[in-house]
């Protein structure tokens, strides 16, 4: 399979939209939670576990980067970031993206963060 973040000519909607040395953050045009993108590295690495040093801080800054963007662009009014990590966590695409979501306090889902779900007693593992 070809890594759609290693060969973004493949992907026919997304854009870079900031980026730094180490990073990028890309959008692609969006129905549901408008503004939402992702920051990957530019070189290939499968999860977060496996950022340099100078990856994690050229993350940071863009992630910094990307909110003052939104902010003026979408005037959310909160967010999710976060990793998935292995295909368990849901993670789909093997190059490490940090999804950066705008949430509106108009949507349906407005509330339901990443604790939603740890605090769900169906997603109980059978251990």
């Amino acid at each position: 399979m070809v890594c759609p973040f290693c060969h973004l000519e493949s992907q026919d909607r997304q854009r870079v939209v900031l980026e730094n040395e180490h990073c990028l953050f890309l959008q692609e045009p969006q129905e549901v939670l408008i503004g939402s993108g992702m920051i990957i590295p530019r070189e290939h690495r499968e999860t977060v576990f496996d950022l340099t040093e100078e990856e994690w801080a050229a993350t940071f800054s863009l992630l910094k980067r990307a909110k003052a963007l939104l902010d003026e662009v979408y005037e959310p009014d909160g967010y999710n970031v976060g990793w998935n990590n292995g295909s368990v966590a849901g993670q789909e695409v093997f190059h490490v993206h940090l999804h950066v979501i705008p949430r509106y306090a108009d949507e349906p889902l407005a509330g339901k963060g990443i604790r939603y779900w740890i605090k769900q007693p169906m997603n109980k593992p059978g251990r």
